[in-house]
Formats: C-alpha cells, structure tokens, sequence
C-alpha cells in the first residue's frame, strides 16, 4: 500500500463556473472529493509529463547513431569561442 504524506501546502486556482461544474460531476462520477479528483489528476499528468523528459528509447540504429554524436569530437563553433574570449558581466575587471 502506498505511502501517504501529510499534506501541508495548499495551492489556489481560479476557474471559470463551467471549469468548476466540470470537476464537480468528474468527482462525483468517480466517488471522490473535487480536491482529490484534481490533485490525482494532476499528479498523473505531471508524472507522464516527467517521464518523457526523463526517458526515452532508440532502436538499435538510433543507439548507434546517438552514441557516434557522444564520441564525436566537439565541432568548432567560432561565435561559442569569441563569446567566450570576451569578459563576462561577473568578471573581474582586468589590472593592467
């Protein structure tokens, strides 16, 4: 059985009367809470969100592929280098 913890923070939303219609018949149609309903739902469309951020699968010809541009050397990139050969904002000024 899944761990709960304790609920300490609230979040506040401002929807519109037919939004809030909405959640009420999707909670009762389910037997929860409006607050329940939204929070689940919430959470598992962050976590489908996360995970396509987190993982992701290749063939094996994309493997290959991706570990090739791993193992590449870097490219020379001539604006990256003169940015970089400028003083930054944060620098400290040259004593000269």
């Amino acid at each position: 059985m899944p761990t709960r913890s304790a609920r300490t923070t609230k979040l506040d939303l401002r929807l519109s009367p037919e939004a809030k219609q909405t959640l009420n018949a999707a909670a009762r149609a389910t037997r929860r809470s409006v607050s329940q309903f939204v929070l689940e739902s919430a959470i598992s469309r962050a976590e489908e969100t996360l995970v396509e951020r987190r993982r992701f699968e290749l063939d094996a010809e994309q493997w290959a592929a991706f570990m090739a541009a791993l193992d590449a050397p870097p490219r020379e990139l001539p604006r990256l280098r003169r940015l970089f050969s400028k003083p930054g904002p944060f620098d400290a000024p040259k004593r000269g």
